[in-house]
């Protein structure tokens, strides 16, 4: 299966690119509209009214899509890699990717069950994209350190794992301060009750969101990558391989 190629590095990119649009235009669409207060919002504020909950919707859900195919070409690169190196079990590689997609799915249940709409449906949604995306991208620095020194620079692995620790780090209030919230609003103003706990667990949803993207970012090169080993380069490496033995 032929299931990539020189040039896929267009797919991370692309997720990249689309989802930091997807959490920054409805944001500005929803502030500029007066639907959410500047300061901080959680990140599902800003979808909630029309017309940027239209906008959220759409490009969440489109950013789900990108993410399954960035995850996908993902394994199949360190399967590949895997053969010749023997760095990493096949079933870690299948256990990432599945928890990988389980964020996916938590992305699109967010997207399409809106915050104000189903709130409980929406939540588990974001907590399974949340904790699913911060399992996936440790797993994946750990595989990066695993495939070192011939795939990846302990340079990108040591980025890769510090995005992974503090991500970790800030899901954990994000989930708790988010539990003790006892009212679910979109305008808050500070002497509110709860006020400190929604101020401290959004920064921490915005952090953990961005640090997904930057992760992803990384994988730009990998994605890139036409050489065997820092060593040995061999021209088109990948353009050569034979993908019908990837089922």
């Amino acid at each position: 299966m032929r299931c990539f190629m020189p040039g896929v590095a267009f797919v991370p990119a692309l997720l990249v690119t689309w989802s930091s649009a997807a959490f920054i235009i409805p944001y500005v669409v929803a502030v500029l509209g007066g639907h959410v207060d500047p300061l901080v919002p959680y990140i599902s504020d800003t979808g909630t009214k029309p017309p940027e909950s239209g906008i959220f919707g759409f490009m969440i859900n489109i950013s789900s899509l990108l993410g399954v195919a960035t995850m996908y070409i993902r394994y199949l690169i360190i399967e590949k890699q895997n053969e010749s190196s023997h760095f990493i079990s096949s079933s870690f590689n299948i256990l990432s990717l599945s928890i990988g997609l389980m964020g996916c799915v938590g992305m699109g249940i967010v997207a399409t069950f809106q915050e104000l709409s189903v709130p409980s449906v929406h939540d588990i949604g974001a907590l399974v994209a949340f904790g699913s995306g911060v399992v996936y991208i440790t797993l994946q620095s750990i595989i990066s350190y695993k495939s070192c020194p011939q795939w990846n620079t302990y340079l990108v692995c040591h980025i890769r794992m510090a995005i992974s620790v503090i991500s970790c780090v800030a899901v954990i209030p994000m989930i708790v301060f988010a539990s003790q919230i006892s009212m679910t609003k979109i305008h808050w103003i500070p002497s509110e009750k709860d006020y400190v706990y929604h101020f401290v667990s959004a920064i921490c949803e915005w952090i953990v969101a961005f640090g997904f993207i930057l992760f992803f970012f990384t994988f730009i090169r990998d994605f890139q990558m036409n050489h065997v080993s820092p060593k040995h380069p061999v021209h088109g490496y990948f353009k050569n391989l034979d993908y019908t033995s990837i089922k």
